[in-house]
């Protein structure tokens, strides 16, 4: 028996004790916890390079498992190479690791992970068993996303032959590489052979298999379509969870923006798109909502998730879907009697022949486990719908009052709750008699959390929305009621302008009306402009309140009435 003290499995926290038997190896960790085994006959191949605590021999099992062992000596590496050699029969190879610091080279896919080579040797290598995610984030940029399995939740994908460490070396310290993106220019050659012999995406594509009939047709494609597609078949992104449960088609997504297929396996699930393949953990769903649009046409089921979904360097922590009411569907689940029975029972059916949002609710209920959040029965709009339309900034959507929170969709989805408020102000932007329509909302948090602000609510929703307030105790103050005398006034003003002169008859205020139709006709002008149309929220609450104000001329209590006596006169000249 061979045996070597302060070696570190897997760039674990704590070293351990590593010995080798003619039967295999094993790992102990020297402050107690799990024995770690290997069997002499899943040992496939050895490497010996440089590491991060000195050097490292890596193990290949041949079940596509990957062993890290570092904390050797050089001094090491005479003994463990007759060790491998006359035990197991297998010779360590030495490695040199790639020093010049270039971030170009070439990728090679092996069996167990890929692998980037500057000038034929290896810079770094990313087990298969690591990467939870990629995508095609442009033309010729693939994204790869790092599993984060810190808290070593049990559903992750671990090969047989790799350790229970694998994944968790996020815990040895605070920060943790999470993606990862490649540039592959150019186009490849792929044919049927260099699948099947996974030789990956290699940029050359010298063009096996060219005349040797129907089976290896070769096909010329983007370079960077090809590794995203051998990545994903390495990797078995998605078909690691085994089978799927059920699919749903081109299901509309509001957020992040797209039609996506949904596959729902296991542990599981995936969005795929055209562009983008995302697989979300069900552990990562902490809220479920069901929400009702105003339209009575379709539903949106809202999923919280933590942690977000990442698409780049943005953060999805809600998934949007909109689905119709009245498409039905037929769906029989891919699932077996037994273990419907034993694990799902009371949770799922084995068919389903439903409105298409009752279909998705269910099964994603059944197979997550979570909660369905409907809206509260405390709260019906002034039409009888659930959600009150209104703004956050330029952005319109739905602001859905629950029994223990807010929640604001599509963009952006905003959650709130209810125990977090400390004070909600109503208010009404601008002091122009038109904006009594509408009204704002503002929500300040406890302990200086912030706030938010909803805008452009219809007048009609203020009686529903104070009576809500008032079930669920949440301390509001009511700004406008401060507003009404001098609305009141401000409107009596004009009525009196309006009807009334010192010669009894009403002033002619000259080229003041036609400022005022000048002004409608650029405004209604620039409503029909494609940036009206992508702000038109933001002409609503500030714009069109403002020149209304302007256009009301002589509305206002501290107008100059000189001047305004002056322009008729001034006119009467011309004439």
């Amino acid at each position: 028996m061979e045996s070597f003290d302060n070696i570190y499995l897997d760039l674990s926290k704590q070293p351990g004790k590593c010995k080798l038997a003619e039967s295999g190896l094993g790992w102990k960790p020297s402050g107690g916890g799990d024995t770690f085994t290997l069997d002499s006959s899943e040992i496939g191949a050895a490497q010996w390079t440089r590491a991060a605590k000195g050097f490292e021999l890596k193990i290949l099992s041949r079940t596509s498992g990957v062993i890290q062992l570092d904390g050797f000596d050089q001094e090491d590496l005479e003994r463990l190479s007759k060790t491998f050699k006359n035990w197991y029969g297998i010779n360590v190879e030495t490695r040199e690791r790639a020093l010049r610091g270039w971030n170009w080279g070439k990728a090679e896919f092996t069996k167990a992970e890929l692998a980037f080579n500057v000038q034929n040797r290896p810079a770094f290598e990313i087990p298969y068993s690591e990467i939870s995610n990629t995508n095609l984030a442009g033309k010729n940029e693939v994204a790869v996303e790092f599993a984060l399995n810190a808290d070593g939740d049990e559903t992750s994908k671990q090969p047989a032959g790799s350790t229970k460490n694998r994944g968790q070396k996020a815990a040895a310290g605070p920060d943790e590489l999470v993606e990862m993106r490649f540039y592959i220019p150019g186009t490849a050659v792929k044919t049927d052979k260099s699948v099947k012999k996974e030789e990956g995406a290699e940029e050359d594509g010298e063009g096996e298999g060219e005349g040797e009939g129907e089976e290896d047709e070769v096909e010329e494609q983007n370079a960077a379509n090809l590794f995203y597609e051998t990545l994903m078949d390495k990797a078995e992104i998605g078909d690691v969870a085994g089978d799927t449960f059920a699919t749903f088609l081109d299901v509309l997504h509001l957020t992040p923006r797209g039609r996506f297929d949904i596959d729902m396996y296991e542990a599981s699930f995936r969005l795929r798109g055209k562009t983008y393949d995302y697989k979300i953990q069900y552990a990562s769903i902490k809220k479920f909502f069901l929400l009702p649009k105003n339209d009575d046409t379709h539903t949106l089921i809202v999923l919280g998730l933590d942690p977000p979904l990442r698409q780049g360097q943005t953060r999805y922590p809600f998934l949007v879907m909109q689905l119709k009411l009245d498409d039905e569907i037929s769906l029989e689940l891919n699932m077996t009697d037994d273990l419907l029975e034993s694990r799902y029972k009371d949770k799922l059916e084995s068919r389903y022949e439903e409105p298409i949002h009752q279909v998705v609710t269910k099964v994603f209920r059944g197979l997550s486990g979570k909660k369905v959040i409907m809206p509260s029965k405390d709260f019906v709009s002034h039409h009888g719908h659930s959600g009150v339309k209104c703004s956050i900034k330029a952005n319109e959507g739905l602001l859905y009052f629950l029994d223990k929170s807010l929640i604001f969709v599509p963009k952006p989805a905003t959650y709130i709750q209810l125990e977090n408020i400390a004070v909600i102000t109503m208010s009404r932007v601008g002091g122009a008699v038109s904006a009594s329509r509408t009204f704002d909302i503002t929500v300040s948090l406890k302990a200086g959390m912030g706030e938010h602000q909803f805008s452009n609510i219809n007048r009609e929703e203020q009686q529903p929305l104070e009576e809500f307030f008032k079930a669920k105790s949440i301390r509001f103050k009511n700004e406008m009621s401060e507003d009404a005398t001098s609305l009141i006034a401000a409107a009596l003003d004009n009525d009196a302008m309006g009807s009334s002169d010192d010669d009894g008859v009403r002033a002619d205020r000259g080229s003041a009306d036609e400022d005022e139709e000048s002004i409608d006709e650029d405004f209604q002008a620039d409503s029909d402009s494609d940036v009206a149309e992508e702000f038109d929220s933001a002409h609503e609450s500030s714009g069109s309140d403002a020149e209304m104000e302007d256009a009301s001329g002589g509305g206002d209590d501290d107008v100059d009435m000189s001047e305004a006596e002056s322009r008729p006169k001034k006119k009467t000249k011309s004439g």
